[in-house]
């Protein structure tokens, strides 16, 4: 299903259910934004993600864009263990780039915008931002390479080319 990205078929954080609005629930309104998929993930900063000042710790930012990369796949049909045994292919991060603005805390809510940039056959670079709100908190250029069961670089699988294409 494609939706405007801003679009209201985000169901985002849940209010009121037994964790008490607690959950992470993702966001899976995803469209065109110029010729770049885009996808947006939401989530809510635990005591777990935050250090000794209160702030997430610089490294949970790299797990918060993590699952919004791995939902962003879900959400194109992609069965990564499936594609594993079946085509001996996985996904690895080459390289990532990544600038800090402002601190999340302590139950903030939080989107993770992921905008794909430029795709060849075996390479994909992404965007990734982390907002509170209107704030840029963080920010990531993310390098993600195809490789086979040997280590040696792969194709992407067509059905992911053609996705992103």
């Amino acid at each position: 299903m494609t939706v405007p990205f801003w679009g209201a078929d985000c169901r985002g954080l849940r209010s009121g259910d037994a964790s008490g609005g607690k959950r992470r629930q993702p966001c899976f309104a995803h469209g065109r934004k110029g010729d770049a998929m885009s996808h947006r993930f939401e989530l809510r900063v635990y005591y777990e993600d935050t250090d000794l000042a209160g702030f997430v710790y610089y490294a949970n930012y790299f797990k918060f864009i993590e699952r919004a990369r791995s939902e962003w796949v879900r959400e194109m049909g992609v069965d990564q263990v499936a594609m594993k045994a079946e085509q001996g292919v996985v996904f690895a991060v080459r390289r990532v780039e990544a600038d800090y603005f402002m601190p999340a805390q302590y139950d903030d809510k939080l989107v993770v915008r992921t905008d794909a940039q430029k795709q060849t056959g075996a390479r994909l670079v992404l965007k990734q931002t982390v907002l509170r709100g209107e704030d840029l908190l963080f920010e990531a250029l993310v390098t993600i390479v195809a490789i086979a069961a040997n280590g040696a670089a792969a194709r992407f699988p067509a059905n992911i080319r053609r996705g992103l294409a």
